[in-house]
């Protein structure tokens, strides 16, 4: 089955204010009909990368079976780092970057790592606040999160 995955994450106050997540997920099934799905939460803390990330590990951690993922993102921390093959360098040198520094949010990458693991995913990156509809409505999905009063305080891993 062929998915699109459509995230964005926004933070207020980067890096210690709330910040949320949105995804859409889309695919065709064999009748021709369109099915969509939106996925969203606040967080009390984080940052703009840590909501990236967590978008798109949600999007996937939500498909019930394999699948060949199309994931956009105007993330290019996210995009890049699969499509530049940074993912790679950073676990051969135990996450740290060529710059000696340890890789920042290593939870969520192996999550996300882990969430990847039965699909075969396709990393693309779209400009942000471009007009792009799909990632206008995640915008709109992380900011509502993170400004919703339903905060959570951290974000749980299940892998």
């Amino acid at each position: 089955m062929k998915v699109t995955i459509f995230t964005d994450g926004a933070a207020r106050g980067n890096p210690d204010g709330p910040g949320g997540y949105g995804a859409i997920l889309r695919f065709v099934d064999s009748k021709g009909t369109v099915h969509e799905r939106e996925l969203s939460a606040g967080y009390k803390k984080t940052t703009n990368n840590r909501m990236e990330l967590l978008a798109a590990i949600r999007g996937l951690q939500a498909l019930t079976k394999p699948c060949e993922v199309t994931l956009y993102s105007d993330s290019k921390y996210l995009t890049d780092a699969f499509n530049q093959h940074w993912i790679e360098g950073w676990q051969k040198k135990n996450w740290v970057k060529s710059d000696k520094k340890p890789v920042k949010n290593i939870d969520l990458w192996k999550a996300l790592l882990a969430a990847m693991e039965p699909h075969q995913v396709t990393y693309v990156w779209v400009k942000g606040h471009d007009g792009h509809p799909e990632n206008e409505r995640c915008d709109e999905l992380a900011t509502s999160a993170a400004d919703g009063s339903h905060l959570l305080d951290d974000v749980e891993l299940t892998t």
